[in-house]
């Protein structure tokens, strides 16, 4: 018997997708084959080229015109399987199958019928191949694979646990597979008890324990998941597989608790890479940055060569700010042999760019592949030449991305209207947007930032049928009702308006900066000080944008607390040395 996870899960697969599970010289459907002097022999077919094991059924009375009808039988679902008549292929071969009770055709006729996603046929077919062969291994293979597949659980646990236990060097490798086998089942309870059926006819074995405690997960059984877990580690105390799932367990209630089981698992196996990576990248999850920095710097001088290791440790680094070190693993990084060296390239294009090296960056950024650091780099990319005076090449670049990839169109024509707008070209970037609503009126980007110009351009009553049609677009997005609000509330009208629709949107998103910062606004302008301090320090907190430091200093001087404005507007100076609200804030409240 060869393992579950190489026959009987592939099985399960291959008659999902529809595939063949063996033998790669079968017909494929849909396909036109190239044709070979054997192969336009073969149209004659011999009865020698028929399987070894057909045979006309012993009712038959003309065995020669039987066998006849079968070689004729075959070719026709052959070719209707060619032209794509799968459902017509199936049943030829159903009825073949049927008839002459032959093995092999009978497994032809499952193959077929799963390309037609008759698996109600499937399961009627296998379950006469068992019949005709108790003793196939192969059979009840299929027989297994299609009762998963068909999520008929009911009475499966003896055979599976007979097939494992079958083969006992591939049985540890088999239980951990048997959850995959299972994915697609929307009855979690189900899967769980009968894995708990076959997993406790194996108590000796971890991955047995495994196997449950990763179905009662599944299933919305925590404790017992946990305790499973805790017993796969008890038999194996080293196991780094089953350390591994006991902290995701419980990490589910307690991140904290989720790092300590780790933490002391890692104590005892030192030389446990995947459980110290893991908890490396958990401490970085909580912020104990200091804590997962001295980890990584461990596992470094161990696996100095190991993407795994260099590229987290790259990132740490520039977390913390420390350019320095960021930069050198980066630039190892892309020295190293890992498939997708974009998100090095991009970091290290960030790096050079904070740097003052635009061209170090532009260069970095161009070797972005297409995926999920594509957009941001051309982006930032034209930006720079955008910044060179090159504003000419920079739009050049996005159209010519926007051409290569229709996906990104919308994105990178906000990118080149943002690129206007900063280069003093508003109506410019409005009219361009406006271009791209013509053919797409109701695309709530488009709606959103030709909103937003249209306001910078002082046409008020554009932004706001902009903005209320995003609104019924997406009523349940926040982003719509805080820029209509925070509007209002910017140039003191329709204050109780405002502040019902940034309440709306602080519903929505409760933990966004920039609705806290505007429902601090609103409060400023309705003169409740003390509330609207409290969430712009809040929204300050999570992210100190010049605009919100802007904002909260000018709460703090309205309270009397001058020095501690003047100390917020010189902080955020410092930071954003560029920016424009900042400095006409400063300039403002100036002695």
């Amino acid at each position: 018997m060869k393992p579950i996870t190489s026959t009987l899960l592939c099985v399960t697969l291959s008659l999902a997708l529809g595939m063949p599970a063996q033998g790669a010289d079968q017909a494929v459907p849909g396909k036109q084959q190239k044709a070979t002097k054997q192969d336009k022999a073969s149209k004659r077919t011999p009865k020698s080229a028929l399987p070894q094991s057909l045979a006309p059924h012993p009712d038959a009375t003309d065995s020669k015109e039987l066998t006849g009808q079968i070689v004729y039988q075959v070719l026709l679902a052959e070719v209707a399987l060619q032209r794509g008549r799968n459902e017509f292929a199936s049943q030829a071969y159903a009825d073949l199958a049927v008839r002459t009770r032959d093995p092999a055709v009978l497994e032809r006729a499952i193959e077929v019928a799963g390309y037609a996603r008759r698996f109600d046929r499937v399961l009627a077919l296998a379950r006469l191949w068992v019949q005709v062969e108790p003793d196939s291994k192969r059979a009840q293979q299929v027989l297994v694979g299609v009762r998963v597949l068909t999520n008929q659980l009911d009475g499966l646990a003896p055979q599976l646990i007979t097939m494992l236990a079958a083969d006992q060097p591939a049985l540890p490798g088999n239980l951990l597979a048997l959850n995959r086998m299972f994915a697609r089942s929307p009855n979690r309870k189900a899967v769980l008890q009968l894995i708990s059926t076959v997993g406790e006819r194996f108590p000796d074995l971890p991955e047995a324990h495994y196997a449950i405690a990763v179905a009662a997960s599944s299933a919305g059984e925590h404790e017992r998941a946990l305790a499973e877990a805790r017993q796969a580690l008890a038999l194996r105390p080293d196991w780094q597989i089953g350390a591994l799932l006991e902290a995701q367990l419980l990490t589910q209630k307690s991140p904290a608790d989720g790092i300590a089981s780790l933490q002391r698992f890692v104590d005892k196996n030192p030389q446990a890479r995947d459980a110290q990576l893991h908890l490396a990248r958990a401490l970085v999850s909580e912020k104990r940055y200091a804590e997962a920095k001295r980890l990584f710097e461990q596992l470094l001088q161990a696996y100095p060569d190991n993407p795994d290791v260099v590229f987290p440790v790259a990132i740490l680094a520039l977390q913390e700010n420390d350019t320095a070190l960021a930069e050198a693993q980066l630039k190892h990084l892309i020295t190293l042999d890992f498939p997708d060296k974009s998100a090095a390239y991009y970091y290290l294009g960030q790096v050079a760019e904070e740097s003052q090296r635009a061209d170090d960056a532009l260069v970095y950024y161009q070797q972005v592949s297409p995926g999920d650091h594509y957009l941001p780099a051309l982006i930032r990319g034209a930006a720079i030449l955008a910044k060179q005076g090159k504003l000419d090449d920079a739009r050049s670049q996005l159209n010519a991305a926007a051409a290569r990839d229709p996906q990104l169109r919308v994105q990178l024509l906000i990118a080149e209207a943002t690129l206007l707008r900063e280069a003093n070209q508003a109506a410019t970037a409005l009219a361009l947007l406006e271009h791209e609503l013509s053919e797409q009126a109701d695309q709530p980007e488009l709606l959103y930032e030709s909103a937003l110009l249209a306001e910078r351009l002082g046409r008020l009553e554009v932004m706001e049928k902009r903005l209320r049609k995003l609104i019924a677009l997406q009523p349940q997005s926040a982003q719509g009702y805080n820029a209509l609000g925070y509007s209002y509330a910017d140039r003191n009208m329709r204050l109780a308006e405002a502040r019902e629709l940034i309440e709306t949107a602080l519903k929505l998103a409760p933990n966004d900066p920039f609705i806290l910062d505007s429902m601090g606004w609103v409060l400023f302008r309705q003169g409740e000080l003390e509330g609207a301090l409290t969430h712009l320090q809040r929204a300050y907190a999570q992210r100190p944008d010049a605009e919100i430091a802007a904002h909260m200093g000018e709460v703090l001087w309205m309270l009397g607390r001058t020095e501690e404005a003047q100390r917020t507007w010189r902080e955020a100076l410092e930071r954003h040395p560029e920016s424009v609200e900042i400095k006409e804030t400063l300039k403002r409240f100036s002695p």
